[in-house]
């Protein structure tokens, strides 16, 4: 079986996490940082490097780095996108402050490697030690089932949301339509 460097499976763990926390950290963050290291080996595989496919973005200290970037950049572009993320139900009425979106890109980045840490043997999490403790292949099917099943309940607790907005639009109406008669 071929393993896939980059994958969905880390949307799983995002979601599931990310929904039911948004009122303490910046859902989209977390989100995007929970992907935005497999930019590495895709650009590894793409542009044919000669780098360790999963390299340095891989490493808990790095991935705690690109997080908290990842944290700043999603700050200074909230304004921009909060009416899209509301619209998505990604975010509550709640003001964010950059703690939250540190706090929310730092987790992301964090937990995949801790995720890609057990599959992949060209992962170094604690660089510069030259060893992975967490590697352990056989933890494969495992880590892929807890990925999706989590996407499973995430899936589920966004349909929830929509379903629980949407319910609540219809009362705010129906109570807008009879107070109007």
């Amino acid at each position: 079986m071929i393993k896939m460097p980059f994958t969905p499976y880390h949307f799983g763990p995002a979601l599931a996490l990310a929904l039911p926390l948004r009122k303490y950290l910046h859902a989209p963050t977390f989100i995007i940082a929970s992907v935005i290291l497999d930019v590495e080996p895709f650009l590894v595989l793409a542009l044919g490097l000669n780098y360790a496919l999963h390299g340095y973005l891989h490493t808990l200290i790095l991935s705690l780095v690109v997080g908290i970037l990842v944290g700043s950049v999603m700050f200074r572009l909230e304004g921009s996108f909060v009416s899209l993320y509301k619209l998505l139900f990604l975010e509550t009425n709640g003001k964010f402050n950059r703690g939250s979106f540190m706090a929310a890109g730092a987790l992301g980045t964090v937990i995949h490697v801790l995720l890609d840490s057990p599959l992949y043997d060209d992962i170094l999490p604690f660089y510069p030690l030259a060893v992975n403790p967490f590697y352990n292949p056989a933890l494969s099917p495992e880590i892929y089932s807890i990925c999706v099943w989590m996407g499973v309940i995430g899936l589920i607790y966004y349909a929830a949301l929509v379903g629980l907005s949407v319910y609540k639009k219809g009362q705010f109406k129906t109570s807008l339509s009879q107070s109007d008669a």
